[in-house]
């Protein structure tokens, strides 16, 4: 008989908190997909950087979405670097509109640091990249 190696099971990152922040990230890329979408089909003209970085916004959070849920040490890695560049657009993005507002006629989904959305924009990224970092903890 042939010895079959057996790979390893996938870490499983959305279990207990993890489940809390697929629906976070999911409701994040229904929210700004959607309204990138009608802004961009709509007025285009008034604001192109503004929804042009909300639609990117909503492909950061789809894409973080997807790993969580795909689980494995290989997402979560990859899960970690666009939580940390999504902190880091937030950040860029929310200080950028408090110092000129006048370079965004209209509101991104990280102007003022996601205040149109209660604050989650900025607090989803932290509590992601706490959760990926634990979770990591776990599974040495």
């Amino acid at each position: 008989m042939a010895c079959v190696e057996e790979k390893p099971a996938r870490t499983r990152l959305i279990s207990g908190p993890g489940m809390l922040l697929v629906w976070f990230y999911g409701v994040m890329v229904v929210g700004a997909v959607s309204r990138s979408a009608y802004q961009i089909a709509t007025d285009f003209g008034r604001a192109p950087l503004a929804y042009t970085l909300s639609a990117v916004a909503g492909l950061v959070y789809g894409f973080i979405t997807y790993t969580l849920v795909r689980g494995g040490e290989t997402a979560r890695r990859a899960a970690l670097v666009c939580c940390a560049a999504e902190l880091a657009g937030v950040l860029v993005v929310g200080t950028w509109t408090l110092v000129e507002p006048s370079a965004f006629p209209d509101a991104t989904v990280w102007s003022d640091y996601g205040m149109g959305y209660v604050f989650i924009p900025v607090l989803l990224p932290l509590s992601a990249l706490y959760w990926l970092r634990r979770a990591r903890a776990v599974t040495r």
